[in-house]
């Protein structure tokens, strides 16, 4: 196991009234390798991702990793969120946050509830966002087949074979990003990550390992 560090942060963002709330794992030393933004689900937090050892999977592979509380949820609970639950937020959102945080072109893992606020962002800043990992997000059917073939953002498309309702729709319309893959974990449900982390981490750092 190399050496990391994790920090505990917050940021301001102008539109979001108060501090978003993040946690961050990153090398101890050496060159950091990319930037990863994880978000959540509406019943989740940062917190997940750290008790789940993914900050540290990811630090421990030359990346700094930043989790974010999104607007409105978690310890960001009095931050404004952007855009009411299911409705998409400005693309802009986003970039804000990682110019905020100084993260240069970044790898988004999105899952469920977060879709809102990571499909505006990949369709409208394509040149940000290194690569894309959606685990059934929402938000899906809001664009169309054409858009999604628009984007050249290398895709690894996640979700639990338990997971009969976000996890398949939001396939059938992802599957019409121009370069991605998919992997479907067996036996998980909606929060796939959460209920086989090891099977998680592994199809993450192979996808990672590529780019």
């Amino acid at each position: 196991m190399s050496a990391f560090k994790m920090t505990e942060g917050s940021l301001d963002i102008e539109s979001c009234k108060a501090p978003l709330f993040y946690r961050q794992a990153e090398p101890a030393s050496g060159e950091v390798r990319l930037s990863v933004l994880l978000l959540h689900g509406i019943r989740f937090t940062s917190e997940n991702w750290l008790n789940i050892g993914t900050l540290e999977t990811l630090a421990n592979a030359g990346c700094r990793a930043v989790a974010i509380d999104l607007p409105g949820l978690g310890q960001s609970k009095s931050a404004e969120a952007p855009a009411a639950v299911g409705e998409l937020a400005p693309g802009g959102f986003l970039k804000q946050v990682c110019e905020g945080l100084g993260l240069g072109p970044v790898v988004v893992i999105s899952p469920s509830l977060s879709g809102m606020y990571s499909l505006p962002f990949l369709l409208q800043h394509q040149a940000l966002v290194r690569a894309y990992v959606p685990v059934a997000p929402i938000c899906t059917e809001k664009f169309t087949a054409e858009q999604y073939r628009s984007v050249q953002t290398p895709a690894l498309i996640v979700y639990g074979d338990q997971d009969s309702q976000l996890g398949e729709v939001s396939l059938d319309n992802l599957k019409n990003l121009a370069n991605h893959s998919v992997v479907v974990m067996k036996g998980a449900g909606h929060p796939c990550y959460l209920d086989d982390p090891e099977t998680w981490h592994k199809a993450l750092m192979d996808f990672l390992q590529k780019l």
